[in-house]
């Protein structure tokens, strides 16, 4: 080997390890990216979480809740006497005090509760399905969001169909806790297909009628149709998704709640519908 071809191999070595170096340097500083982000995210995530929880502990503590015993109204009772209907009719409802509730956010128009889930929640409604997807009940910017009534719904009239939504959040907070419902061990229990609505003007008992899990769309969000044709063949879609053993009658002449979380970050919903059976003018 002479000189010139020893120098123009060192020469040829040297770079390579230069751009080996480049490529580890590259490579480092996309790894301490990636980790900066992730405990970012993390400690985001944490803040938040305080933050809701603090909120809802003040929410607890300050909204008084009781059980009314006084008659309602049923609504579109079966004529089986042995349907579960009657079941859930008996119960007395659950119903709120909005006064600290409203002094706190303007846009509360409801309260649910859901038998063995956290969902225990004010229902704020804004002009569109936006804001409280990154805003808490306090008007906070927060990345979980708060459980809202789609902007199209008028709760004082009730549609066909009232939606309700939330994020699913991995501490169960928020619609977290629905996840439960996918489950045998909650659907083998009878005593949690029924959905409680507090308002403003009334108190309300919802029967579950299907419990599923759809890819994203916006058939099973519509909130009222054109005529009763086009209803059936939405509540005959509705049942046959239902994953539960529970078959609910269900016909036109029922109102609907839908409630709606997501299940993956794939665009996946998880989804309970229910039917209204009993209601209470307050």
């Amino acid at each position: 080997m002479t000189i010139e071809e020893y120098f123009k191999t060192q020469s040829i070595s040297a770079e390579k390890n230069h751009k080996r170096k480049i490529v580890w340097r590259i490579m480092g500083i996309l790894c301490l990216s990636v980790i900066l982000f992730s405990l970012y995210t993390i400690f985001q995530w944490y803040i938040d979480h305080s933050k809701i929880r603090q909120i809802n502990k003040e929410i607890q503590k300050n909204t008084n809740m009781d059980l009314n015993y006084e008659s309602g109204e049923l609504v579109n009772p079966p004529e089986n006497k042995e349907s579960n209907y009657y079941r859930y009719a008996s119960l007395p409802f659950y119903q709120a005090d909005f006064s600290f509730l409203l002094s706190k956010n303007k846009d509360t128009v409801a309260f649910i509760h859901i038998n063995n889930t956290k969902v225990n929640y004010p229902v704020v409604q804004a002009n569109d399905n936006s804001y409280y997807l990154n805003h808490s009940f306090d008007g906070s910017e927060n990345k979980a969001g708060w459980v809202f009534m789609d902007y199209r719904n008028n709760i004082n009239d009730l549609d066909d169909n009232i939606i309700i939504y939330g994020h699913s959040r991995i501490d169960g907070t928020m619609f977290g806790s629905l996840r439960n419902t996918l489950s045998s061990s909650w659907q083998d229990d009878p005593d949690n297909y029924v959905i409680f609505l507090s308002t403003l003007k009334e108190n309300m008992i919802f029967q579950i009628f299907s419990i599923y899990t759809v890819e994203r769309e916006s058939y099973y969000i519509t909130p009222n149709f054109s005529n009763n044709h086009e209803k059936q063949v939405w509540i005959d879609t509705m049942k046959k998704r239902n994953i539960a053993s529970m078959d609910t009658e269900v016909n036109v002449k029922d109102k609907i709640l839908t409630l709606s979380t997501c299940q993956n970050n794939q665009g996946g919903r998880i989804v309970i519908q229910a039917k209204l059976i009993k209601r209470q003018t307050i």
